[in-house]
């Protein structure tokens, strides 16, 4: 009885688990594709940059509901590894990973660990210095300055190669995170192998855009 309530735990914080992961993964479809548009024009960059800082709903309900999503995350990722190897007190005698599962799999605590140190950065360079202006200095609106604060982050190539070696290790992750998390909710039917082709493809794509945008400013200044 007691081991199959254990078990019931721990599948829900699986599904727990994979279920913020999902959020996190469409949080990252919507700003991938925000930052891509300075790409393409400075101005729809401004306009749409503009409308999410002052949109109250996105401010006071999104915005929250995101840093949730994203420490509850990290948490049950700790909680889970640290389960995981709680299972297994003694190491194998002879055990090759590289055999029996990629690397993204086999990293995913340190791949996560970089990408909070990442977060970490980026809320430094972005999120802090936004508070300070709207709330703490109490600047007036300016719909301009988006895209020169966004240019300015990367003129440095150290912070430009750090945003990419991120972005790199975040592919990782969503490599085996994507699949992991479709594969805890259940997805087990005739579209499982065509979300999984979905999920590799977003992988691949999402953080190349995000390296392709750190370049881009970088070398265009």
């Amino acid at each position: 009885m007691a081991q199959s309530a254990l078990l019931n735990a721990s599948i829900l914080k699986k599904v727990a688990m994979a279920l913020s992961g999902i959020f996190l993964i469409t949080f990252l479809a919507l700003h991938v594709t925000l930052n891509f548009i300075s790409i393409i024009s400075e101005d729809v960059f401004n306009t749409a940059s503009h409308f999410m800082g002052y949109n109250p709903l996105i401010q006071f309900v999104m915005q929250p509901i995101l840093a949730f999503g994203v420490i509850f995350h990290f948490i049950m990722g700790f909680i889970l590894t640290a389960q995981n190897r709680a299972a297994r007190p003694i190491a194998y005698a002879n055990y090759n990973g590289a055999a029996n599962a990629s690397w993204s799999s086999r990293n995913m605590i340190i791949s996560g660990l970089v990408i909070l140190a990442f977060l970490g950065l980026h809320f430094y360079d972005f999120w802090f210095p936004e508070v300070a202006y709207k709330y703490i200095a109490g600047t007036e609106p300016d719909a301009t300055r988006y895209y020169g604060e966004l240019v300015h982050k990367f003129h440095d190539p150290i912070r430009t190669g750090l945003y990419c070696i991120s972005f790199i290790l975040l592919g990782f992750h969503l490599w085996h995170g994507f699949a992991s998390s479709l594969q805890s909710v259940g997805m087990h039917n005739k579209y499982s192998r065509f979300l999984a082709k979905v999920g590799y493809w977003f992988a691949v794509v999402v953080p190349a855009a995000f390296v392709i945008i750190a370049l881009f400013h970088h070398f265009n200044q």
